[in-house]
């Protein structure tokens, strides 16, 4: 099959609205995980913090993601520029790595959050930064070699084999196992954080035989109600990203697809755009340090322009900030302080 068999789309509205998807969430994607990486990175205290150092690693893959793929997909699909094999795979290699450590970042932070809820008096024992850089290690040499292999001989041109319908140059047992890999990390996230609701549910119900009807309350609504929304979701940015993906792909390796279906799934690509744009807001910004951080960044911002009242805002601002720091440093979290004694 050459190249242009998957230059499926035909019409300049399609082209244009590839475009525009891609370049939209592109730019949303590289601004917020490049300011959650400036956040991390700006302040000593949140960087030693080995869930910050999973968040950074989340916002590097997805950084990385957004560029290898806008420049990509755009150049292929749009302008229809086509590169050699070996060119070809190397590109499709730095995309699945870097969509591949995404959802390996993800995991790693479910981890973390379920050995902080569940054994949070061991947590800065079994989780450190030294052990987070090793995980994050293994993840990512893990990830490059499986992107990879099409590159280094496991394509369908070098084993005379039956080639993707979606990517040119890609075996179909490859394709099928890469699909197998993507559908055991998403099924452990999920199995982690439910895990981590049923014990917050275990607690509050603890909580409600031994304590006060106010902090019976206050309790309740910081576990059950709090994580709950929270896990509803990360579920949800999961299922609605990659399901559609998955979905397609799988159906690939069995049918032979024709042109409308190829073109549904390049509009279902740009979902992994929206996936990287919403991690940065889901894991990210709404951490409180890193929210206190993004006011400071601005107030130092109205400082330097000089504009009215930025000075008290930013006196404010620290204090708050040490205050949630101080709070935190006291263990790794500070909305589970009763977890421990009923576990």
């Amino acid at each position: 099959m050459s190249m242009e068999c998957f230059m499926v789309l035909s019409t300049p509205a399609q082209k244009i609205g590839i475009t525009v998807l891609c370049c939209f969430f592109g730019i949303l994607c590289i601004f917020e995980n490049s300011l959650v990486l400036y956040l991390i990175f700006s302040s000593i205290k949140i960087r030693r913090k080995p869930s910050y150092v999973f968040i950074s690693s989340l916002a590097l893959a997805d950084l990385l993601a957004s560029i290898n793929f806008v420049g990509s997909f755009v150049k292929f699909h749009v302008f229809k520029v086509t590169d050699s094999k070996n060119i070809f795979l190397l590109k499709l290699g730095a995309v699945n790595t870097s969509f591949t450590a995404s959802l390996g970042s993800l995991l790693l932070m479910a981890l973390d959050r379920y050995v902080c809820i569940c054994k949070p008096s061991e947590y800065k024992i079994i989780i450190t930064k030294k052990k987070a850089l090793v995980a994050l290690a293994v993840l990512w040499m893990t990830t490059m070699v499986i992107a990879f292999l099409p590159l280094v001989g496991w394509n369908c041109c070098t084993l005379n084999s039956n080639c993707s319908e979606l990517f040119p140059f890609v075996d179909d047992k490859y394709l099928s196992g890469w699909i197998s890999l993507v559908m055991i990390l998403l099924v452990c996230i999920v199995c982690a954080y439910m895990h981590v609701l049923w014990k917050a549910h275990k607690h509050t119900a603890y909580m409600e035989k031994h304590q006060t009807q106010a902090v019976q309350q206050n309790a309740k609504m910081r576990l059950d109600v709090t994580l709950a929304k929270t896990l509803a979701i990360v579920l949800t940015v999961l299922m609605v990203c990659w399901s559609p993906l998955l979905a397609l792909m799988t159906y690939s390796v069995f049918v032979n697809l024709n042109n409308r279906i190829k073109k549904v799934f390049a509009f279902c690509s740009t979902l992994c755009l929206v996936n990287s744009m919403v991690n940065p807001i889901v894991y990210a910004l709404r951490s409180r340090e890193l929210r206190s951080s993004l006011r400071n960044a601005c107030s130092w911002c109205r400082k330097k322009l000089k504009i009215p009242g930025s000075s008290q805002e930013v006196d404010s601002t620290q204090k708050l900030s040490t205050i949630g720091t101080v709070c935190e440093d006291a263990g790794c979290s500070t909305d589970w302080p009763q977890l421990k004694s009923e576990l």
